[in-house]
């Protein structure tokens, strides 16, 4: 072969890795560049499985329809060639002792090794075979070593790109996958999202979630996506009978290469699916605490390469970061519903106590005039009886009056010194998921001086989440609450301000002068008392409330409250 029809060849195999994506394609175009260039009348290019360490043909011609074109190691001259890394021509084949024959007729077979890189351990071998003996020489060996070489390069550029595309894939999704995972609030909706993104990442035959219970010493099955004949078993299982055990006692990701083989099948937690055969259980820590496991299972023996490992451990990282994530927002959301209780107990109080107040200011009068018509029936008039029973009633209704009354006030060992900033921001932690549900969004700044006020942090509190849970129904389509804090230190003593501002439609102007009123609402569910109560809160810690301005453009409140003294 002259030097131009070689370069031409070679020039051919270069251009497959700028021509094509994928490898696959590419074995048969490589194949058939080298067979054109140097001539056989069968060819096979084999690579080396790693799993199984055999030459497994990926692409020929010439060679029989059926039969088991797979060499051992060493086995045949192209496992020969493969064990050794050197090419080798068999000129005569039917006399070399290592020839192993694929079909019947072949009078000359030679082999060239695919390297990798820098000449490394072999990844496959190119065979050429002619029908007579003496077909090759070592010309044609050199010539066919050359394109073999140009060729390894061109599957490892090609192998590389893919690799390298399949990251950017699998790194795209896991920032779309940490993107939903953080945005599900509802647990079973978050497990299933992760289990469903890593199967699918992963491209694995099921994914399962189990969850870790260390205070019972147990696992159950939180989520799973696959095919199994039988489902995953319910209900809690002892950990000492799982095969996830090991990844939460030795707090890092395990492989499992058959779990098929006899010493598993007695396992509680394994799916029952015959087609499941490797297993790589990361688990889900956060801060040191094992929350749980990410199983990943295959349909064929699998070796887990780190690759795939660190991407799983990123995936359970993101789980038990959402997972936290979820917990805390329910914890924040039974909060939130049982200090809305309270708010109604509060209100009952405070109700209470207006009713009691207004039914003491008549008793009294009854008392006075019962006292003062100086009635007095003879002993045995039955009157004189009446009036005694009419007079200890009177007491014992303004007993009870009594009673409700001091009830309803405030200990003043409650009170304490409180700063207004901190108060904003626990409020804030209590309502952030109602916040982030209805599309609100909150802007506050602490101011650089602490403003501290004596009074009963409870109270101080209900009154600003009174006024953000208004200003939240005033923007039933989401908008923005600004929150300020500062000084008027315009009057004889210096006053805390909080600003309280929303982007709602503003208050209708019939009851914008009696928004303080009890039983007034503007809504059709409301109860008319939460602004009532808040001015007599503040009231009470000699502060007061004000309807700042009111537009359809939003509406301000504005709380001011004594500045505690130094």
């Amino acid at each position: 072969m002259d030097n131009r029809a070689s370069v031409e060849s070679l020039l051919a195999l270069a251009s497959l890795a700028t021509r094509l994506d994928d490898p696959d394609q590419a074995l048969g175009e490589i194949l058939e560049i080298v067979t054109r260039a140097i001539g056989a009348d069968s060819a096979s290019l084999a690579l080396i499985n790693p799993d199984s360490g055999k030459l497994e043909t990926e692409a020929g011609f010439g060679l029989p329809a059926e039969g088991d074109f797979s060499l051992a190691p060493g086995q045949g001259i192209p496992g020969w060639v493969a064990w050794h890394g050197r090419p080798l021509l068999a000129a005569d084949a039917i006399n070399d002792p290592r020839y192993r024959a694929a079909r019947i007729g072949v009078g000359s077979q030679m082999a060239a090794p695919l390297l990798g890189a820098d000449g490394g351990e072999p990844i496959g071998v190119i065979t050429l075979e002619r029908n007579e003996p003496h077909g090759y020489d070592a010309t044609d060996l050199a010539h066919l070593t050359q394109l073999a070489d140009e060729a390894a390069r061109v599957l490892r550029r090609l192998w590389q790109l893919g690799h390298l595309q399949d990251k950017a894939r699998q790194l795209e999704t896991l920032l779309t996958t940490g993107q939903s995972l953080v945005s599900k609030l509802e647990q079973q909706e978050l497990f299933d999202t992760l289990t469903r993104d890593t199967r699918q990442m992963m491209q694995s035959r099921a994914c399962a979630l189990y969850l870790y219970d260390a205070a019972n010493g147990t696992v159950h099955f939180a989520s799973y996506v696959g095919t199994a004949v039988a489902p995953p078993p319910p209900g809690e299982l002892p950990l000492d009978s799982c095969l996830v055990a090991s990844a939460i006692h030795t707090r890092r990701a395990v492989a499992f290469t058959d779990i098929q083989s006899p010493e598993f099948l007695d396992l509680a937690d394994l799916p029952r699916d015959a087609q499941l055969r490797s297993l790589l259980a990361t688990p889900l820590a956060y801060e040191g605490e094992v929350l749980g496991v990410l199983a990943i299972f295959t349909d064929e023996v699998r070796r887990f390469d780190n690759d795939e490992k660190r991407l799983c451990a990123a995936l359970a990282s993101l789980g038990a970061v959402a997972l936290q994530h979820a917990r805390l927002y329910a914890r924040v959301f039974r909060s939130e519903e049982s200090l809305r209780k309270n708010e109604q107990l509060t209100t009952l109080g405070l109700l209470a106590a207006e009713i009691a107040h207004e039914i003491r200011n008549p008793l009294t009068v009854l008392k006075l005039l019962q006292g003062g018509l100086g009635v007095d029936f003879a002993p045995d008039d039955p009157r004189r009886t009446d009036m005694r029973v009419i007079g200890e009633k009177l007491d014992q209704l303004e007993a009870i009056v009594t009673r409700v009354l001091n009830f309803a006030k405030a200990p003043s060992s409650l009170h304490s010194r409180c700063s207004l900033a901190e108060i904003v921001d626990d409020t804030l932690v209590l309502i952030r998921l109602k916040l982030a549900q209805n599309k609100i969004q909150v802007r506050f700044e602490p101011p650089a001086r602490a403003l501290v006020v004596d009074g009963h942090k409870g109270q101080l509190q209900q009154v600003l989440l009174n006024l953000l849970i208004n200003a939240m129904q005033a923007m039933p389509d989401g908008g923005t609450i600004d929150l300020a804090l500062s000084v008027d230190a315009s009057g004889p003593i210096p006053l805390a301000v909080i600003d309280v501002s929303d982007t709602g439609a503003g208050i209708p102007d019939a009851i914008r002068g009696r928004i303080f009123d009890s039983f007034l609402s503007g809504r059709p569910d409301g109860t008319g008392l939460g602004l009532a109560i808040a001015q007599r809160v503040l009231l009470s810690h000699h502060g007061d409330i004000a309807l700042v301005a009111t537009s359809p453009a939003g509406t301000t409140l504005r709380i001011t409250l004594p500045l505690a003294k130094n």
